[in-house]
C-alpha cells in the first residue's frame, strides 16, 4: 500500500472487526514543523499487552480472515524511513489508539491518496459505526490552524430510515467531504506558494 488513505482504510476496518461503535480519524499536515501526522482511535475491544507488543510483526494479525497482517508493519517501516514513527496504545475493553507520523517533505513519504473515497467507503460500508473525520493544517506561525471536521451522526439522524447508499445522499456526503478537504488543501497550497516568494528586499539582493 503506497498511499496513506489505503492504510487508513485497513486500520479502520480492523477497528470495525474489533467491535468499535465509534472510530475517529485525524489527518494533520504541519507545515511549520514539516510533519504529517495521522491518528486513528476506536472504542473496540482493544488488545492485551502480549498482542500489542507483537502487532507490528508481519505474521501477527487480530483478524481471522487471513494468516498474516502486513498493513501495520509496512506502515511502520514507511514512517521510520521518513524520519517518523508509529505508536499504538491499547487496553482490553478500552479501545485502541494509533499514531503514525512522517517527515512531510521527505522524498519517500507516501502521498495522502484519495481521502474522500476512503471515507465514503467507511461511511457507507459500515453505517452502524459512528465516524468522525478531521483534516487540519498548521500553515503559519501565529495563525489558527485550518480545519475540516465531518461527523456522520447528524446526517444519520436527519435521514432516519433513508439508506446512505441512496444516490442523492451519497452525492451530498461526497460534496461535503470534497469541499472540506479542498478548503484545507487550498490553504496548504497557498502557503507553499507564498513561501517561495521572496520579500522585495531579498529580490533586490538577488538581482544585484
Amino acid at each position: 500500500m503506497r498511499e496513506v488513505a489505503l492504510h487508513l482504510l485497513d486500520i479502520a476496518e480492523n477497528g470495525v472487526t474489533a467491535g468499535a461503535s465509534l472510530i475517529e480519524i485525524t489527518v494533520e499536515e504541519d507545515l511549520l514543523n514539516d510533519r504529517l501526522k495521522i491518528t486513528v482511535e476506536d472504542n473496540g475491544q482493544g488488545m492485551d499487552e502480549q498482542l500489542l507488543a507483537r502487532i507490528t510483526d508481519p505474521f501477527v494479525t487480530s483478524r481471522t480472515t487471513r494468516k498474516v497482517g502486513l498493513g501495520l508493519p509496512l506502515l511502520k517501516a514507511a514512517a521510520e524511513a521518513c524520519q517518523g514513527h508509529l505508536f499504538i496504545t491499547s487496553k482490553p475493553g478500552q479501545g485502541t489508539h494509533l499514531e503514525v507520523e512522517f517527515q512531510r517533505s521527505h522524498i519517500d513519504r507516501m502521498p495522502l491518496g484519495d481521502l474522500v473515497g476512503t471515507w465514503l467507503i467507511l461511511i457507507v460500508g459500515f453505517p452502524k459505526v459512528h465516524w468522525l473525520f478531521h483534516y487540519r493544517a498548521k500553515t503559519q506561525a501565529g495563525q489558527a490552524e485550518v480545519q475540516f471536521t465531518f461527523d456522520d451522526e447528524p446526517i444519520k439522524r436527519e435521514l432516519e430510515e433513508v439508506p446512505l447508499t441512496e444516490s442523492s445522499v451519497l452525492a451530498f456526503i461526497r460534496e461535503l467531504l470534497e469541499e472540506g478537504i479542498r478548503r484545507v488543501q487550498q490553504a496548504i497550497a497557498q502557503n507553499e506558494v507564498n513561501s517561495l516568494i521572496l520579500p522585495t528586499d531579498d529580490l533586490e539582493e538577488v538581482t544585484q
